[in-house]
Order: C-alpha cells, then structure tokens, then sequence
C-alpha cells in the first residue's frame, strides 16, 4: 500500500515520537553492549544487523515498541472485498472511536431503547442467517420533534435482535423558555408521539412498509425511577390494519431522572382528556363535512361522481382529513429550487398499494409522511402530497390535485397558481410541468384553441393545508376547467375554521408531525464506479455467451459523462446544455470510416443486474451490446445524482464504435 508523502512523513513522526517515548535508543543501546560482550569478545568478528535484531527479539523489545505502535484500520471486510475506488475520488475517513456522548445538563432527554422483538410469526420458519450470508432485514425508523433516527439492520426472524437507544431531546417550542429544562408537568403537555416505522428489506434490496406506530411515551412521567418498560404490540398496514406483525420490547427512561415524578391518575386523566377532545373536534368536522356535501349535490345532482376526496385512509387504516396530508415543508440546504424539488420526489419509487384479491379495484393508501420517505417509494398520492408541501414551503400557492387520466384511472397531482394568474401542474411521478390554459367552450368554430399537453381528464376537487375546494363548474373536463378559486360559482370552498380545527399541526395528537427531510449517505462517485464495474463484467459475459470478444474504450466512456449530467440537468431545470462540446468529442474520438452508436438510458434503483436486464429489453440497447463487426470497441459510463433521502438518479449509457464494411 502506497501511502502520499505528507502521510509517510507523518507516519515516520508518529513513530519517532513513540520510540522516543519509550527509550527504545537507550535499550538498544544496552543490548548492542551486552551481545558484543558476551558474543564478540573471543573472536572480534564483524556484528551484522540480523544478529542484532534477532537479540532485540529475543529480549522482547520489537514486541513492546509494536504493542505501543497501535495501527487502527477502519476498513471492513465489505469494503476490502468490494470493487475498487475510482482513482479519481477518495473518501477520506477518521478511523471510528466509539465515545461517551456528551449531555447538555440543562436540557431534558428520552432515552429510548429497543430490546429486542418476538412473534413476528411471519419468519417463524426463517433459517438462521449463515455468517456473511446476505438475508432479509429489518430497520426501525423513529422521529420525534424534529429529530430522526434509524436503527442498525438485523436479520428477519421470529426474534429479531434489536438492540438500539435513541436520544431524544425533550425541548419547549415557545421562545425565550428554549433553553430551560422542562419538568414533568410542562412534558405532560406535549402530546408530539415518538412515530415508528418498520421497514423490511429484501435480498434484492426492495423495501415493505412492515409497520407504522405512535408511541405514547408520557407514561414514564409517572413511572418510579424515571425508567418504563413497554411491550409494543405492532399492527400491519393496508388491508392487514388489524393483524399483528409482532412485539417489540422497549425501555423508556427519562435524563436527567425527574425530581418529581406524576401520579399515573394525573397522567391517565391528561390522555383521556386528549383523547375526548380529539374525538369531539373529529365528530364537528364529520358533521360539518356531511353538511359540505348535501350542498354541495345540491348545486347538480351530477356532482356525486366527480372526485371529491374529503377523507383519505393511512398506512394504519385511520381516516384523516385529506387536508393533514400537506403541511409547509422547508428542505434546508438539501433542496435550493422548486424543479430540483420536483426532481427529488419524481426518483421516489412509485408503486401501488398492494391488494389482495383480483377484480382491478386499487387499494386506498396515503401514507404518512414518515412512513413514504423511509420506504423510499409509494402511491401517486404520496408523491403530490409531498411536492404540494415542498412547493408550499418554497412560498408558492400549491394545491393536490384530484381528478382521473386517460380511460377514468384515478390520479392526483399538483398545481400552482402564479400571482399573474398563471396555472401550472406538476406531474409529481415524472417532474414534468405543463402550463393550463384553458378552452373557452362558448368561442366560435373558427377560434383556434390551445392544444393541451397534460394526461389529466376530469378534476373534482383541491386542497393544501388551508384550503378545500370542490369544483362546481358544469363540465369537470380539466380543459374547459377555469381556475378562479375566489368564485364560488365556480369552486365551493369548506369553512378554513374547519379545516383548521382538525389540520394545524399541535390541534389534535391524531395529525401525525412532518419529519425533516435527511441528506442523502450515499456517495455519488463511488456507487457510480460499482455499478459501472458490474454492468461491464455483465456485458462481457453476455458477448461470450453469444462467442463474441469485448474490447473496452476507456477513453470514449469517459467522453460520455457530459451527456449524462446534460440530461439531468434537463430534466431538473429543462435547459438544454454542453451538447456542442460533446458531439465534437465524440466526432474527434471516432476515426473516419467508423460508426458510432449510443443509447442513454435512466433508473431510480441501483441494482445493476436488473438495470442491465432492462437495457437489453430495448432492441437499441441490444444492438450496441451485441454489435459485431471489424474493430467493435464498447463504452459504458455511469453517473449517479444523489437527492435528499438517499434517492437516486441513475443514468447509464452504452455505446460503441466499430469499422463500416458496407
């Protein structure tokens, strides 16, 4: 291993400063005299450096100075076995030293530590996992005001094997009281739960949403010594809202311990009395949502097949004012535009709530924020619920959108209202935006209409966090639709009392808080030379199944990566840019008499296997990875775009040059 010359140098200081610590000069001083009395006296003959060393050995100092000389390597077997660095990047790491945390005396924190599971009957026949071995895990994520944590994977089983603590800052909102330590009675009054979810991953790495859970930690205020322990008993999601999944077992303790602990009577009262006024301000709005709606079908009986969506269920089967779905979300420094926004939660995976039984019918879930981020993909409803609150947060006015596509599917998506007048949607899957401009039913033939873009059909109603409103235009037709939301002729609005009743954050305990976003853990360079690695190892293995040889132009898949950064640059900002330069580098790299043949195409996964099987789907794809001719060289190059959450846009392009004969 070379090591960079400042490093060696400071290796060598490193070790001076050790041996001269130990007086290993003076030692070897002695023993240099005693092996010369002892050996050379008869004979005079010449001390060579072996002899002299292995008398050092023999008197254990080599062992001493190399015991002192503790080399830490903070390298894993994963990593040693796993594909090597791109020359050009290196990720430069402190060796790790597991230290004590430090605890802000004045402030008040929740320890909360998971030990261990059981009954989760559902890996009842799971093998024990062979060392080295890759298995199905599971991972707790947590959030609680504002802070969220993640626990180490552990293998699926009937007793998974957690064993993690978190801990949890215990703060006041209000200014000014921030800094002073809360006591018991001030804690009794944050209704914030700690919200769990349990992911499970694949082999393949494909994540589930397991379980999703609001733990009650106030009982610990009453609790003796500070310390509670709680058998949690966690319910599946979807249609399976009412079965058990299993048990986890978890200790709650409270730093520093309370001077003065509550009575449980006190605590139960606090809870019930949460609970009564939750349940009165949820049964206000119910029957304020009936009246909405019988006058609402009053204005035409038609309405009753529009989609109006007033509630919607969670992942847990609850149902919830669509309106709590959105809440104004600032992203920090992970997100610097409103497109890149868009760009984010289009590489979110998409994918439909599983159901059980044929017929086509979909299965309804809108999952909690929390939930949707850590399993890193989920329903169109998902994705325009958080574009909506990112937009929000960014200060535009944004609404969700719900309405149907082409052949009546169902289908949500956002739109944002310029103080112009402009209309735009936003395609949360895609990140495609397009601009409204509506058809004027009452125009005369001749009158050019504007052709729309958009896939959307009919609209039934919007919201955000504010606001409800249905459409009562005549046609619901997205085109003839006019967005004049101040105009009830033309958008009946609910009460903004109402949704605020059930939708602010802090109302009810039953609106469950917004996490922050996380910044992504992947390295971008890295992961993009492991996947390049594998799909050229793939390649070269397809074409000698096929008896063909595979030359590799490093030089050309270099010349490639303009392209791709072009892309996403595309399709975050749609400026089309630097294609000028590449064309030329391509066309100075291919001699004449060649031909040349390139095929981009885009993933928001990052498993290369499944990637390429794709690829070879598309018959230009096939052509370029079995192209056969005089002096074929091929070029790959892989470019992965890290985003908040540790989603990913991969682009990869294939190509090749080879002599023409024709």
């Amino acid at each position: 291993m070379s090591l960079p010359p400042e490093k060696a140098s400071e290796l060598k200081q490193i070790i001076h400063q050790q041996l001269v610590k130990m007086d290993v000069h003076g030692r070897i001083r002695e023993v240099l005299a005693e092996t010369i009395r002892e050996e050379l006296a008869p004979e005079h003959q010449q001390l060579s450096t072996e002899d002299l060393i292995k008398a050092l050995r023999q008197r254990g100092i080599i062992d001493d100075v190399m015991k002192e000389l503790k080399f830490v390597t903070d390298v894993n077997e994963k990593e040693r076995t796993s594909a090597p660095k791109p020359s050009t990047h290196f990720v430069d790491r402190e060796p790790p030293v597991l230290q004590k945390t430090n605890i802000d005396p004045t402030r008040r924190y929740l320890y909360l530590q998971v030990l261990g599971g059981k009954a989760f009957l559902e890996h009842l026949q799971e093998p024990e996992p062979l060392p080295g071995q890759i298995c199905s895990t599971f991972t707790l994520c947590l959030h609680f005001r504002n802070q969220r944590f993640r626990s180490k994977p552990v293998p699926c089983a009937c007793e998974p094997d957690f064993h993690d603590g978190f801990l949890l800052e215990v703060h006041k909102d209000s200014l000014g009281d921030g800094s002073k330590m809360v006591d018991a009675t001030t804690m009794l009054s944050i209704c914030d739960p700690v919200h769990m979810v349990l992911i499970k991953t694949d082999t393949f790495g494909e994540t589930t949403l397991v379980a999703s859970y609001f733990l009650e930690w106030r009982s610990v205020l009453a609790a003796e010594n500070g310390i509670t322990n709680v058998a949690v008993e966690l319910l599946g999601v979807g249609t399976e809202s009412k079965v058990s999944v299993g048990i986890l077992n978890i200790r709650l303790e409270m730093y520093p311990q309370l001077n003065k602990t509550l009575s449980p009577e006190i605590t139960n009262t606090q809870f019930a009395l949460e609970r009564q006024k939750t349940a009165e301000k949820e049964r206000l709005f119910l029957v304020y949502a009936k009246q909405w709606w019988r006058e609402y079908l009053q204005i035409r009986p038609t309405h009753n097949v529009r989609l109006v969506k007033i509630f919607a269920q969670d992942e847990n089967g609850v149902n919830r004012p669509v309106c709590s779905y959105i809440r104004p979300l600032r992203a920090g420094r992970l997100l610097d535009t409103p497109r890149q926004a868009a760009r984010f939660v289009s590489v979110l995976g998409y994918e439909r709530a599983p159901v059980i039984g044929g017929g086509g019918g979909k299965q309804e879930q809108w999952c909690t924020l929390l939930a949707f981020l850590c399993r890193n993909k989920g329903d169109c409803e998902d994705h325009a619920n958080l574009l909506c609150s990112l937009l929000l947060g960014f200060g535009l006015e944004a609404f969700v959108c719900v309405g149907t596509k082409a052949k009546g599917v169902p289908h949500t998506w956002v739109m944002t209202c310029g103080t112009d007048g402009t209309i735009t949607f936003w395609e949360s899957l895609t990140g495609h935006r397009y601009i409204h401009r509506p058809i004027n039913p009452d125009d005369p033939p001749l009158v050019e209409q504007p052709k729309p873009l958009y896939p959307y059909r009919t609209i039934g109603c919007i919201f955000n966090h504010q606001k409800f409103l249905g459409n009562c235009q005549p046609s619901d037709a997205v085109e003839v639709c006019v967005f004049h939301l101040h105009d009830e002729s033309k958008w009946k609005p609910m009460s903004g009392e109402a949704i605020k009743s059930v939708c602010s954050p802090g109302t009810t305990s039953s609106v469950p808080p917004f996490p922050p976003l996380c910044a992504s853990t992947i390295d971008a360079a890295v992961t993009s030379n492991e996947i390049e690695l594998q799909l050229r190892i793939l390649v070269s293995e397809h074409r000698k199944d096929l008896g063909l040889s595979t030359v590799w132009d490093d030089h050309l898949s270099y010349l490639l990566s303009p392209a791709l950064a072009a892309y996403e640059l595309e399709r975050t900002t749609s400026i089309s840019a630097g294609n000028e330069e590449f064309q030329d580098a391509v066309r100075r790299a291919v001699p004449d008499g060649h031909t040349f043949k390139g095929f981009p195409i885009h993933f928001v996964y990052r498993n290369a296997r499944r990637a390429f099987a794709t690829c070879l789907r598309s018959p230009f794809c096939e052509e370029i990875i079995c192209c056969r001719g005089d002096q074929v060289r091929l070029a790959v190059r892989v470019r992965v775009f890290t985003y908040p959450e540790s989603a990913c846009a991969v682009w990869i392009m294939f190509a090749c040059k080879y002599r023409s004969v024709l």
